[in-house]
């Protein structure tokens, strides 16, 4: 049987999965150049787009960090939320240091945003994709604080 807070700690990181899923995969923003050239990009389609333009590097680290990274930390903190043994604090105590680094991504798209919204002759519209995303990175990190109380 769950106790109230076992289930809550499962529910949110369901709904960090599923926030995860749906940010990668929806439109974060519209790019739009002289009121002419628009470009909506997800993350999915930003790091295709890095690969055609053969920009292997940049690919592989916002990769790492918008795919890669989050997929692990909900995969190890579902494990170590419901297992029974304590051996995961070293692993978690990994996660939080990384943890801080979840957010480059987000920071990255913002600060994009910033600097084309100070430019003239471009405009950017952000969409529920960039939401989505932010939601998830923040709820890991609330429950990677959470899993880590548990094994104090």
């Amino acid at each position: 049987m769950y106790r109230p807070k076992q289930l809550l700690i499962n529910l949110l990181l369901l709904l960090a999965s599923v926030f995860f899923a749906i940010g990668v995969y929806l439109p974060v923003f519209t790019l739009t150049k002289l009121l002419i050239f628009n470009n909506t990009v997800s993350i999915l389609s930003g790091l295709w787009q890095l690969v055609a333009e053969g920009e292997y590097v940049v690919f592989i680290l916002i990769f790492s960090f918008s795919i890669i990274l989050p997929i692990t930390k909900i995969s190890i903190l579902t494990i170590a939320w419901n297992s029974q043994t304590d051996h995961h604090h070293k692993k978690l105590i990994w996660l939080e240091k990384i943890g801080r680094w979840s957010m480059l991504d987000v920071f990255v798209v913002a600060l994009l945003i910033v600097t084309v919204k100070l430019g003239v002759l471009a405009s950017v519209v952000i969409h529920a994709g960039l939401y989505y995303f932010t939601a998830s990175v923040l709820i890991m990190m609330i429950v990677t604080k959470l899993v880590i109380q548990k094994y104090e």
